[in-house]
């Protein structure tokens, strides 16, 4: 059987920003943020608290809302608005378009004005399936793969006896493509929320056919350790002959004494449970099940990690732009330091001011703007992008200067080998 190697290296786009529960705006262009004039091959985008963190989304059903606005910002940024399409009038027309039976149609209001009701992510989705009206592969595999019934499925391997209703009824995963034509340049292969995380991962159209076994996981840590306010979200897939995983996550937070040990403790807790589901077997294929099995591994989110100084300690640092004097008090590297978590995996060199917690609309830190002590913040390197694996290199790592939220968006540009095998695989 022949083993002859065929390497391909794609440039990967990762970035993960907590958006502090605000709805995007029309008007918020992505193109700096997504780089666009040096583009990518594929862009894995993580968020947190897409939503309020309060009592409905997190005990009820989130607002898918704030998502499908996200997947339409995204969209213009990555293929412009063909055929003079805006986020307004390509979601409006989600009210004008039949729904499927169980649905909810957004609601629309005056000024064009767009307030989406709970199922809107899967309309906007369903949407953009409906633009492309093709479908892609469900596998990659040398043969038909097996199928088992799951709530994750391989891509775009839904069982046929899954109704609608039950498909409304789980946490909303579509796998879309947005369009044939010429026009698009990328397609979005998967879009998932758990409460206020949202990953949504979007590929050059055409790798998309080299694309399998797309699967996903979520694991809860939030309010007695089983609601979604906190927890990640994983998406495992492959590329030709080499796997991927990504995990998008909102970590426990916090800036007590001891609050890094419950971090640590949700970092252990996602590698040790999270399972993919067992979709294909076939004579020549392996599928891994667990984070660590893939063979790349990139971690993206609000990892909430704090700075083990005090509030006066850490401002006379930031004052001096002494980063490594700050660094050398991450806990997130005192903690991968003594070996207590994320042992093995490696994150680039910050060379950026800590990303939280700003005060709104503001380049201040929340502290130089609030007089209690009690509310005041600790800025910290809240937000972070780890890998794990081999024949991964980090182009940059950097952090986008938007005054959203009281986070500050960071992004990671990685060049990734991706390994094709002649007559086989190597497992």
């Amino acid at each position: 059987m022949s083993t002859k190697c065929h390497v391909q290296s794609l440039r990967v786009f990762v970035a993960t920003w907590n958006v502090g529960g605000k709805s995007p705006h029309s008007g918020l262009n992505l193109d700096d943020f997504l780089q666009v004039h040096d583009p990518s091959d594929i862009y894995v985008l993580g968020f947190q608290e897409i939503v309020p963190l309060n009592a409905g989304n997190v005990l009820v059903i989130e607002d898918n809302g704030p998502a499908a606005k996200w997947l339409s910002l995204i969209s213009q940024s990555l293929n412009g608005s063909p055929n003079g399409y805006t986020m307004n009038k390509t979601i409006s027309t989600l009210g004008t378009k039949p729904l499927a039976p169980g649905s909810i149609k957004p609601i629309t209001t005056t000024g064009s004005s767009l307030f989406f009701q709970k199922n809107s992510l899967k309309a906007a989705s369903d949407f953009y399936r409906a633009e492309s009206k093709k479908r892609l592969k469900s596998c990659n595999c040398t043969s038909e793969p097996e199928r088992k019934h799951s709530r994750d499925s391989c891509f775009n391997c839904q069982p046929s006896d899954i109704s609608e209703g039950d498909l409304n009824s789980l946490i909303v995963s579509e796998i879309a493509t947005l369009s044939s034509t010429n026009e698009f340049k990328y397609s979005l292969i998967v879009s998932k929320q758990m409460v206020g995380i949202f990953l949504t991962i979007w590929i050059r159209k055409e790798l998309t056919q080299q694309i399998g076994h797309l699967r996903t996981s979520y694991i809860r840590c939030g309010i007695m350790g089983c609601l979604g306010n906190k927890g990640c979200i994983s998406v495992s897939i492959s590329f030709g002959n080499t796997s991927f995983c990504f995990i998008c996550s909102h970590l426990t937070s916090g800036e007590k004494d001891g609050d890094e040990i419950r971090r640590n403790s949700d970092v252990i807790e996602i590698l040790k449970n999270t399972q993919f589901p067992k979709i294909c077997k076939t004579l020549y294929s392996w599928v891994p099940e667990k984070i660590l099995e893939h063979d790349r591994v990139i971690w993206l989110g609000d990892l909430n990690y704090r700075i083990a100084l005090s509030y006066s300690e850490t401002r006379k640092y930031l004052e001096e732009n002494d980063w490594d004097a700050l660094l050398n008090k991450d806990q997130l590297k005192i903690e991968r330091d003594a070996g207590r978590v994320l042992k093995g995996w490696k994150e680039g060199k910050i060379y950026f001011a800590p990303t939280y917690k700003y005060s709104y609309n503001s380049d201040a830190y929340f502290g130089e703007t609030i007089k209690s002590k009690n509310k005041r913040r600790t800025p910290a390197w809240c937000d972070r992008i780890l890998w794990h694996g081999e024949r991964i290199q980090q182009l940059s790592y950097l952090r986008w200067e938007s005054q959203f939220s009281d986070h500050r968006p960071v992004c990671a540009k990685f060049l990734v080998d991706v390994l094709t095998f002649e007559g086989g695989v190597k497992r």
